[in-house]
């Protein structure tokens, strides 16, 4: 017990460093109340707002935020007032409120000078600010409320933060959240000090326009210029800033004119303070896709075409070079594709590396001569990852950006050597994505757990200089955008695995009030659950890049309960409590809700039922059920319910604010198309049959000397099975069924089918009373199915154990012809000092899962894989079969951790030789696709003969960073599933 607490210590001492605590910069605290209490200054009271001032002389940002503010005042209050410009104290009287960046704002630096203002807190600090109360700031003024920042955007970060603790939601505008109306705000005694941020620079990527931000720029806000321009980009700016973000990566799709095309944009971003930046295709700030033009350039090559490409960007730098900026360095092709004239990789290598020398020269003429002061990013990219590799040596101040695989799975971090470069590294990441092996560009699909446990595994292994997330269009992925910030601004509050669930309750807090908070972020976790299972825009099987069309799923419809059924199901209930929450919300929070929470859930059931009713129809079909023609209707149902959903989205929602941002078919690929649905004329034949679970046949007499028959039912393992009775024909039939045991229940005796629609089939769940059931290893009956001059035997057998050993016996069970383990039920968990296998909450296929920490070890060489040295998860299991086992360990498809590290872990039964895994994938391998479809890396161990009785499955822990999800062992009875088997457990004592 001893060791294991000591274990858990070091663990916290690992994760929360000194680094990160040291960036919980929160000092202090205001709150806000409609009340006065002692010390607290009035900032609306009795319908008169505070005056509110700030310097001329400072930043651009100040100004915009203040007039935010003001607007927000405004919109919580419905009081009105103006910004006030001064530079003197001695001009302002009673109780105002102060707002400036210190060395910036005469009236801040007065306070400082006077000591009324401490700053040690701040000053000097990136992006830092504090909003304090202070008394009798001078003769005129008893009390002030003062919002300094260490810098422009410290000052507009502080602005917003108070904007927020209003009741203002940063999404006001972009997602119509509307405030709750307060008659008076009255702000505490006290002080708040936040900064620096845990991440220098964060901010996001719009891609992929096509379909949504750039049509409805174009239709609704850039009308002049029918683009994404300076009225969206500030409005954008101002989001940015209210989720503390200082970065963006302008779109720059074909659809889209370049940033610099329009003067507008790089002033507006300069007046907002946000920092521009550019993708990682795209060096220099320029957007090659809209402004390099091969007819008049020739070929984007720096082989063949140094001085055309070199002016290019050279140009570039001088039109920028007073624009806060970070610079892209490198080269690729034109859009996302390879850098052209290199023959090989390592004459890619060394090229790049005078390409790159090139650029700082210019940076150095244009920008500044300490070019190692200008932020530049070098993003290791596809295959640009291979030229790093290959030894290209980077100036040590560039930053270098570690990408994920596109799909949410970082490729690599910074080993030890790079973790000390002065430029440090930082993470380009998607929430949405266009590409092989299939986009999802629709809907917010990414986990947010998913999310946590990537970036702050890069955060910890210190790729904190720059956090960039590929978000789309914005919408729907407002979330996802709002989580990444959040952690990217204070790491420290994303500690512990579940942050995540409580981040989204208190976010949704903010937005629909405390009464709904709980049952909506819940809904929300549901619909992220699933999602992680299997993305909406996934539920085709089909490919993209080349482009294939849609397939049946690999969801089973007739084993573990109907795999199918249950996912349908699910989305059923969350249909149900999205539709219920919508007619509870308030008229104020109706736009908000659809957009964030209706659209979303609502548009994943219908995706989802598209498919597996269709899939329903196609098997039924083949097993002349009459129903199959219901699963067909369902299925057009759900997708024209998704065209009526998509409809209201754009042209109803907030009064068609939104028109042209929602596509229900990104780029048109087949998924999103109608569904393909059997010819069902004239499928039936005879009356009425009947098909138990694993019975796949509709008609016994079809299998040869096979009767059919359900699983084997045992106390560990599901407690009930399906038998579907349905229509062969049109006739109408009267059912009835009996057992033939008093231990064998039956959920309806009697029934009837007719053609009426959902009246063609009818589901009995059987399961057993155990109380009545003999105690014996093998017990059988049967189920007798009677009508319309008919007869149908269905087959039962249980397990019921009357041993004493294995009623005591506390673990795993076989159930018929294996085992699944959940990976966080272990039996034992051995850790070597500070090595071993850490539980974390809401990650992962089955709710948790298993992580190998800490992240910063050695690599672990082959000769040192000895099982007493290694750190291994243990779990007892019991079989009722000898057989030669196969195996499946189940994990997230995440990359070695950095260049040292694969994704290793090794495998024992009974302390036998320890079998090592390695599911490390390269490039974009087949393996890697199916991965990153189905959010898994599946390894198979196969092992010698295996007798009846208890046995031990060791799981070794090798390299860090490895995820364990789930476990099978098949004994020869595993069926196809696409989701998780249900675990086949026991605990000690207990047969349930």
């Amino acid at each position: 017990m001893k060791g294991n607490i000591a274990f858990i210590v070091v663990f916290v001492l690992c994760l929360a460093s000194a680094r990160l605590l040291a960036q919980d910069s929160s000092k202090s605290s205001i709150s806000i109340s409609a009340d006065a209490t002692p010390g607290a200054f009035p900032l609306v009271q009795a319908k008169k707002a505070a005056p509110v001032f700030i310097d001329d002389q400072d930043a651009k940002v100040v100004r915009i935020a203040t007039e935010a503010l003001l607007q927000d005042i405004e919109s919580v209050t419905g009081i009105e007032t103006a910004v006030r410009s001064s530079g003197n104290w001695k001009e302002i009287s009673g109780y105002p409120v102060i707002i400036g960046t210190v060395g910036q704002s005469a009236l801040i630096d007065q306070l400082v000078k006077s000591q009324k203002l401490p700053v040690s807190d701040i000053g000097g600090k990136w992006e830092s600010y504090s909003i304090t109360v202070v008394e009798n700031p001078s003769d005129n003024v008893k009390r002030a409320l003062v919002i300094a920042g260490s810098d422009r955007r410290g000052t507009a970060f502080g602005v917003f933060e108070l904007s927020r603790r209003l009741g203002v939601s940063p999404w006001y505008w972009w997602a119509d959240v509307k405030p709750r109306h307060q008659e008076n705000l009255f702000v505490s005694a006290g002080a708040l000090v936040q900064g620096p941020p845990s991440v220098k620079y964060r901010g996001i990527f719009l891609n992929d326009e096509d379909w949504g931000l750039q049509p409805w720029a174009a239709q609704n806000m850039d009308t002049d210029i029918k683009d994404i321009g300076p009225n969206t980009y500030a409005r954008i700016f101002e989001l940015l800033l209210r989720l503390k973000g200082n970065l963006i990566w302008p779109a720059m799709h074909p659809s889209t004119k370049a940033f610099f095309h329009y003067p507008g944009n790089p002033e507006v971003a300069d007046a907002h303070a946000i920092l521009v930046g550019t993708s990682h295709a795209e060096p220099m700030l320029r957007n090659n896709v809209d402004e390099w033009d091969e007819k008049t350039m020739g070929s984007f090559d720096y082989f063949n075409n140094k001085k055309t490409v070199s002016d290019y960007w050279q140009k570039r730098v001088k039109e920028a070079h007073d624009l806060e900026a970070i610079y892209t360095v490198g080269m690729r092709g034109v859009h996302d594709s390879d850098m052209k004239g290199a023959k090989n990789t390592a004459e890619a290598a060394a090229m790049l590396k005078k390409i790159i020398a090139d650029q700082r020269e210019m940076l150095q003429k244009h920008v500044n001569q300490n070019v190692a002061a200008i932020p530049q990013a070098f993003t290791a990219y596809k295959e640009v990852l291979d030229i790093y590799d290959q030894g290209l040596k980077l100036p040590e101040d560039i930053t270098i950006v570690w990408p994920d695989d596109n799909y949410g799975y970082i490729h690599r971090l910074s080993n030890p050597q790079e973790q000390l470069r002065p430029g440090g590294s930082g993470v380009y990441y998607h929430a949405s994505y266009w590409g092989r092996p299939h986009d999802y560009l629709w809907l917010s699909s990414t986990h947010p757990s998913l999310i946590w446990e990537e970036m702050m595994k890069a955060y910890h292994m210190k790729a904190d200089q720059l956090w960039v997330l590929n978000v789309g269009d914005i919408k729907p992925l407002e979330y996802n955008i709002e989580l990444f910030l959040d952690m990217a601004y204070n790491a420290a509050a994303f500690q512990e695995s579940g942050s995540v669930k409580k981040h989204l309750q208190q976010w949704v807090e903010e937005i629909f009030g405390e009464e709904k908070a709980a049952s909506i972020s819940k809904l929300m976790w549901a619909y992220y659950d699933l999602a992680f299972e299997r993305r909406p825009e996934f539920m085709g099987w089909s490919r993209t890049e080349p482009t294939t069309q849609t397939k049946l799923t690999e969801y089973n419809h007739f084993y573990y309960g109907d795999e199918a059924q249950r996912r349908i199901d699910r989305y059923d209930a969350l249909e149900e409590q999205v539709k219920k929450l919508r007619s509870q919300v308030s008229a104020a929070d109706a736009d908000a809700f659809y957009q964030l929470v209706y659209y979303p859930v609502v548009g994943a059931s219908l995706m989802n039922k598209k498919f597996l009713y269709r899939d329903k129809s196609y098997l039924y079909a083949r097993q002349n059920r009459e129903s199959a023609s219901d699963y067909a209707q369902l299925s057009r149902q759900a997708y024209d319910g998704i065209i009526t959903e998509t409809n209201y989205y754009n042209t109803q929602l907030a009064n068609g604010k939104w028109n042209g941002m929602m596509s229900m078919e990104p780029r048109n690929l087949p998924v999103y198309k109608e569904p393909v649905l059997p010819e069902l004329n004239n499928i039936g034949s005879g009356v009425w049959s009947v098909a138990p679970e694993g019975f796949v046949t509709a008609d016994s007499s079809l299998v040869a000397g096979q009767q059919p028959a359900l699983p084997t039912f045992s106390k560990w393992g599901s407690q009930a099975y399906f038998i579907d009775l349905f229509l062969t024909g049109n006739q109408t039939v009267s059912w009835k069924a009996a057992a033939s045991d008093k231990w064998i229940k039956l959920s309806e005796e009697r029934g009837k089918l007719n053609s009426d629609m959902g009246q063609k089939e009818q589901r009995i769940w059987v399961s057993i009373d155990w109380s009545k059931a003999p105690k014996r290893v093998e017990l059988t009956g049967h189920i007798t199915l009677k009508g319309a001059g008919k007869t149908h035997r269905i087959e039962v057998g249980a397990r019921n154990p009357a041993e004493p050993a294995l009623a005591a016996y506390g673990g795993f069970m076989e159930s018929n012809g294996y085992v699944s383990i959940f990976a966080e039920n272990y039996s034992r968990k051995t850790d070597k000092q500070t090595k071993g296998w850490r539980l974390a909450e809401d990650l992962g296929h089955t709710g948790k899962s298993l992580v190998a920490l800490p992240l910063e070890v050695k690599p672990v060489e082959e000769a040192e894989i000895v099982g007493e040295d290694l750190p291994f998860v243990a779990y007892d299991f019991y079989t009722f079969t000898a057989a030669a086992p196969t195996v499946t360990v189940s994990t997230l498809p995440t990359h070695p951790v950095t260049s040292e590290h694969g994704m290793r872990y090794g495998v024992s039964i009974d302390d036998g030789p320890i079998e090592v895994v390695d599911f490390q994938t390269f490039g974009r391998s087949e393996e890697w696709k199916k991965n990153v479809l189905k959010n898994r890396a599946e390894r198979q161990v196969k092992y010698q003969h295996l007798s009846k009785g208890r046995h031990t499955l060791k799981i070794y822990l090798i390299d860090p960073g490895v995820i364990l999800d789930n476990i099978i062992i098949d004994l020869g009875g595993l069926k196809q599933a696409y989701s998780p088997i249900p675990e086949s457990r026991k605990r000690a004592g207990v047969l349930h």
